[in-house]
């Protein structure tokens, strides 16, 4: 239908303009005739000067003796047809019925011209919605069909505690009975929150799959016009389209954007987002009652929604859809895995447990980017490796193999991250290490993963101190091999995280003595996330900085140490890593012993070479990468 108006109003377009261009070009040729007065032209007659005369109209256009074309206007209801055949002129008469209909469209045609380019140019304004360029107020809410695929509960994944919930209220849709013959009333509205990437649309789309009954979907950047009101107009066909559909399912996604809180924000609000709302909050729970319309709306910032947007009556249920745990990747992934020639060599449960904080989305880019990996090298399916390729693409970066490093550089990487690597495998409670790689990937020239066991849920002090240990592992591995003048600028992203690892103990998880079980962050950041600065005295801000400083100078200190004691293992993997570039954690532990990689012998499988102990240069001083040079 678009297409079909789009066409038919070029055409008319089209035969406007070249009505227009006749006229004109009708106009012209009349002007390349010399104009004369009325009189000179009786006396022309007169003397038997005009040999042929055209009258159109009140115009009369005729041929002097010089050869020339003149052209006059006759007074109204003269007669001169007569005088001119007396002098045996050669008299032509045009007739008048279309001079009427050109002179109309003449005069009327811009006028019509200048509306139809108007209407064009406002229908596109609206994106060609529905009603066209007078539909503003309509509902873009659109009926989701199974034209492109249907999607059930079965091809949702990890987030099993919101799947439930929904199938509920799917359960209401089919059987309404079984619930209120109990009394139960069939909830308003279920509001989906949870982090970009977790699945919240795919539920949605789910629910429509599943419940067998009409699905409108809309986002809430639909309602925002630029013209007050038009916002509350369309909220308003959209729930008379609900109503004749009823029962049925309504889908708002990104509700934040039409139903952030009312009154906020510097300048107060914006009126037609909050005339949207309004309209949004009485046809959701107002006089007239909306029964069988259930409306699911997605955002992941519940924060910025107004209160009376979340009372029960509007989204009675509030649906957490976080980012799934170990289980939930693994059974993510072998949904996804369903699509792709799997090989026997592949673990799903070794990719999950080495993706943690992955979302569904991520999850379904790592297999994507696997599929792809191994389609590039003329794979038959998917291997193992394939799976940790893409993973440490996703997680690290793309290699960059063509930045060429001097030894120098390439040696300072190797013992940075040999230095990471030896204390986190000393310390009990740090992550097992994944990971070791000089190969520079994103910005960083090297780096050692480590990977939880299990998802963390929660950070003890022990741990934490720990972790600043190991993160500072770099700094220590420099000055113990290099000294304090040969330092570099590699730790200055260990040097971050530990910061921002002490600080939080400190202000806000209540780990120090000195400082208290006072969280400092708020007093930080400001009321309401405004960075004022610190509303405590300047007592208190001196004691937070010096406890920050002791723990990240207590991880430094506790580094050294282990890398003083081992200093074999330390060198060790150190030249290791210059060997062979990347290590898996196992093949780290085999190269710290001094043991035989298997392999070729051009590959990851001599012995590792006897080493001494490295000296001790440089005195104490106060896990990431090293940053690539600038």
């Amino acid at each position: 239908m678009g297409n079909a108006r789009n066409l038919a109003f070029w055409a008319v377009l089209f035969l406007m303009i070249l009505a227009l261009f006749n006229l004109f070009s009708d106009g012209t040729a009349s002007m390349n005739s010399r104009q004369v007065s009325y009189s000179d032209f009786i006396e022309r007659v007169d003397s038997d000067q005009v040999s042929a005369a055209t009258i159109d109209g009140e115009d009369i256009t005729f041929t002097g003796a010089d050869g020339n074309q003149y052209i006059t206007v006759r007074p109204q209801g003269e007669e001169i047809a007569d005088r001119l055949i007396g002098k045996n002129v050669d008299v032509k008469v045009v007739k008048q019925q279309q001079s009427g209909l050109m002179s109309m469209l003449g005069v009327w045609l811009p006028f019509i011209l200048l509306i139809g380019v108007w209407i064009f140019f406002m229908n596109r304004m609206q994106g060609g919605g529905k009603g066209g360029a007078m539909g503003f107020g309509k509902s873009r809410a659109k009926l989701l069909t199974e034209k492109h695929g249907r999607v059930t509960f079965d091809d949702v994944a990890g987030i099993d505690e919101a799947k439930e919930e929904l199938e509920e209220i799917v359960e209401f849709l089919r059987n309404p009975q079984k619930f209120s013959r109990l009394g139960g009333k069939i909830p308003k509205g279920a509001l989906l929150v949870g982090p970009p990437g977790t699945g919240k649309t795919l539920l949605a789309r789910a629910i429509a799959g599943e419940a067998g009954v009409p699905f409108f979907t809309i986002s809430g950047s639909d309602f925002v016009e630029m013209f007050v009101g038009v916002g509350a107009s369309r909220v308003r066909d959209m729930f008379e389209q609900a109503k004749k559909s009823a029962p049925c399912i309504l889908f708002i996604d990104e509700i934040d954007a039409v139903g952030r809180a009312r009154g906020v924000g510097i300048g107060g609000g914006n009126d037609e987002r909050e005339q949207t709302l309004n309209q949004l909050l009485v046809e959701m729970d107002g006089f007239e009652a909306n029964e069988g319309i259930i409306i699911v709306a997605a955002t992941n910032r519940k924060d910025v929604l107004d209160p009376a947007l979340l009372r029960p009556g509007r989204f009675d249920r509030q649906i957490h859809v976080p980012n799934p745990d170990i289980k939930g990747r693994e059974k993510i992934l072998s949904v996804h895995a369903r699509k792709v020639p799997v090989g026997p060599d592949v673990d799903l449960r070794i990719i999950a447990r080495g993706t943690p904080g992955f979302s569904g989305a991520d999850l379904m880019n790592l297999v994507n980017e696997a599929a792809l990996m191994a389609a590039r090298i003329g794979r038959r399916f998917v291997s193992m490796e394939d799976f940790e390729n893409a993973k440490d693409k996703v997680m690290l970066g793309v290699e960059r193999r063509s930045l060429v490093l001097t030894p120098e550089q390439k040696e300072k990487t190797a013992y940075h991250e040999a230095g990471h690597a030896v204390v986190g495998l000393s310390l009990p409670k740090t992550d097992p290490v994944y990971k070791a790689t000089i190969i520079p990937r994103g910005g960083a020239l090297g780096m050692v993963v480590s990977l939880p066991e299990m998802d963390r849920l929660n950070f003890h002090k022990d741990e934490a101190k720990q972790k600043i240990a190991m993160t500072m592992a770099g700094k220590a591995a420099e000055i113990i091999k290099y000294g304090e003048e040969g330092v570099s600028n590699g730790p200055a992203g260990d040097i971050q995280q530990a910061s921002a690892l002490a600080r939080a103990m400190v202000m806000r998880w209540g780990m120090s003595d000195k400082v208290g079980a006072v969280d400092y962050a708020e007093a930080h950041e400001g009321y309401n996330g405004s960075t004022g600065g610190f509303s405590v005295s300047a007592a208190t801000k001196e004691l937070i900085e010096q406890e920050v400083r002791d723990l990240i100078e207590e991880g430094y200190q506790e580094a050294r140490r282990i890398l003083i004691e081992k200093d074999v293992e330390f060198e060790r993997l150190a030249q290791g890593l210059l060997e062979y570039e990347t290590l898996t954690g196992e093949e780290i532990g085999k190269v710290i012993r001094g043991e035989a990689l298997g392999g070729d012998d051009d590959t990851p499988g001599s012995s590792i070479p006897s080493v001494t102990a490295i000296p001790k240069v440089g005195k104490p001083n106060s896990q990431g990468g090293d940053p690539a040079p600038a």
